[in-house]
């Protein structure tokens, strides 16, 4: 309707240039409540879009799927972030790509004397590929993420992350989980969900 306004006025123009004065005013009055009625359709479709792109995901499995989408760049800039503050850092990972979510849960009850987590919490499973950068060589490492999630009344949060080196040597015995919520992941995580919760992801 913005883009037909000039034509539509020309006309109207020359189709009412002998009508009665009555006519006209009604004509003039019924085009400007159409041309206000599309801008508000206008108006309201825009409100819509931006707020279905913004909006935190509910559901644990679209949730996970944006996250680990966007994981790497927000991992990788947590360490950016902490080489800048410590140059003595001699050792550090870089996050090439983070998939794989699983979401079957692991019974708990034989790993708790009591419950400490919430009824609500949930597991999910997830792979990264990194690679280490020493001052000889670079190393590629897959490690694997066990992340406790729960709801709240403004959006998901982090709980729980342990993580386990993935790539061992056949003989090697398996290393036990590590806590890994202050690491480059679970601070990424978290700034990831505060940028959802607050409805600025970008797509």
């Amino acid at each position: 309707m913005i883009l037909l306004w000039p034509g539509t006025v020309l006309l109207m123009k020359l189709a009412v240039r002998n009508e009665p004065l009555e006519h006209r005013t009604r004509r003039w009055l019924n085009l400007a409540i159409v041309t206000v009625l599309s801008l508000f359709s206008l108006t309201s479709q825009t409100q819509v879009l931006a707020q279905n792109e913004t909006t935190c995901p509910s559901d644990l499995e679209t949730l996970m799927t944006r996250m680990l989408k966007d994981l790497p760049s927000y991992g990788n800039r947590v360490t950016q972030r902490s080489r800048r503050g410590d140059r003595s850092v001699e050792v550090y990972n870089y996050i090439v790509v983070a998939g794989n979510p699983e979401f079957e849960p692991l019974s708990l009850s034989n790993l708790q004397y009591k419950p400490q987590l919430p009824d609500e919490t949930k597991q999910v499973f997830f792979t990264t590929l990194e690679r280490q950068y020493t001052k000889t060589e670079v190393i590629l490492l897959q490690n694997y993420y066990w992340l406790f999630l729960t709801p709240s009344s403004d959006g998901w949060r982090l709980v729980l992350l342990f993580s386990q080196l993935a790539d061992l040597e056949e003989a090697d015995l398996p290393l036990p989980p590590q806590d890994a919520v202050n690491g480059a992941i679970g601070q990424g995580i978290k700034l990831w969900l505060k940028d959802c919760r607050a409805g600025v992801l970008r797509r």
